[in-house]
């Protein structure tokens, strides 16, 4: 039995509840559109917020996001191949110290004989201010120009105090400054070259499951159409890699045989750099023709003609055959986008370019055609009046 009074106490309490929410009313709930746009800026904010926080390190991650695509097949071969519990830890750090010893290996060469040249070097500058630059002998020897080149040489280097004049430009306090300047800048390029080499080997290490959950994002912002661009991207890097990168150094390699062949000195050297300077479009040809040059200024014009053939042909037959099938052959990218996407990406953004111009050349070619195909429905009535148009334009036979 309830207390007496009890059921008074109770209507009591519930009249007071109810004039008090009638006092106070609840505040309004804000509306899915409004919560919608405030979830977009806050995103934009942390994002730009992000990207100045890390805008020192974009070129690093930009390069190993590169490295991780181009090499993510061999990584799963790899990985494979090792069949052991820890292959998935192993397989990444053996592929990213292999990228580190490509790397810097040739650069630490560089650096040594640099240094073992150092004192010829400044014997050299030493002699020039005493006696003044006297002229090569193959500078006369070069056709049509080697007249003037050789006057204008003895003009204005093989005079003493011209040269003097000259080097005491540069001071001593001007060199120290620019060692000081490029010990700092390339302090800074190791670094980031460090940075590079740690998100490749973790893009190794979780590939599959930032693959997977950049495929669900994908799926849920554009749906079915993004992880297509995303598929044409990736070839397209793919693409690049090989047709950039593997076709220059065979350039190179093949260009240091001919080299070697015709006696010209450095074979090896030149023919490194000649790869280097291949994986540029049109580098490689200003390359191979001052090595063809020199060997005509020197007499031997055999060796230069050979060169000037030979490196021409196999230039020609990368160029507009073996590149052009390599990079836009796995997304079909017209040759003409595959030049554009390289340039312009070159330009825009210097080496790395090479790779993110194709990719985004990929990306746009695969969002017109999907923009511009028709639908598969209307696929047959589009072509039987496209068919009707051609014939009606067709003059009739009397």
């Amino acid at each position: 039995m309830p207390a007496p009074g009890g059921s008074a106490r109770l209507y009591r309490g519930s009249l007071h509840k109810a004039n008090v929410s009638a006092i106070t009313p609840e505040p309004p709930q804000p509306s899915p559109a409004s919560q919608r746009v405030a979830r977009m800026v806050m995103i934009a904010a942390l994002l730009a917020v992000g990207i100045w926080t890390l805008h020192h390190f974009l070129d690093a991650l930009a390069w190993a996001t590169v490295f991780a695509i181009a090499l993510w097949p061999l990584n799963r071969r790899l990985t494979v191949l090792l069949a052991e519990r820890h292959a998935p830890l192993i397989a990444p750090a053996l592929l990213t110290a292999a990228i580190g010893v490509a790397f810097i290996v040739p650069v630490v060469l560089l650096g040594i004989g640099i240094a073992h040249e150092a004192h010829f070097v400044m014997r050299y500058i030493a002699e020039a201010r005493d006696h003044g630059l006297a002229a090569p002998d193959w500078l006369a020897e070069i056709p049509l120009v080697g007249s003037y080149a050789t006057g204008w040489w003895q003009s204005n280097l093989g005079d003493p105090e011209t040269v003097d004049a000259l080097l005491g430009r540069i001071g001593t306090r001007a060199l120290s400054g620019s060692a000081r300047q490029y010990v700092g800048e390339v302090i800074h390029r190791v670094v980031l070259f460090f940075f590079t080499l740690l998100t490749v080997f973790f893009l190794f290490r979780h590939g599959d499951d930032i693959a997977a959950r950049l495929r669900g994002l994908s799926d849920r912002l554009l749906g079915e159409r993004g992880e297509q661009i995303a598929a044409h991207m990736m070839a397209a890097v793919h693409g690049t890699v090989t047709g950039l990168v593997l076709v220059g150094l065979g350039e190179g390699f093949l260009l240091g045989i001919i080299y070697a062949t015709v006696g010209l000195p450095y074979a090896a050297s030149l023919g490194m750099l000649t790869g280097v300077a291949a994986i540029i479009p049109f580098a490689a040809p200003v390359v191979y023709a001052l090595c063809a040059l020199y060997l005509f200024a020197v007499g031997n014009t055999v060796g230069g003609i050979v060169i000037a053939i030979a490196g021409s042909i196999i230039v020609f037959v990368a160029d507009h055959f073996v590149r052009p099938f390599l990079i836009g052959g796995a997304v079909r990218l017209p040759f003409l986008w595959v030049l554009l996407g390289i340039l312009g990406g070159l330009e825009s953004f210097g080496f790395l370019g090479l790779f993110v111009g194709p990719a985004v050349m990929a990306a746009l070619i695969a969002l017109w055609r999907e923009w511009t195909d028709p639908p598969p429905e209307r696929a047959p009535y589009r072509a039987a009046r496209r068919e009707h148009s051609i014939r009606s334009r067709r003059p009739r036979r009397a």
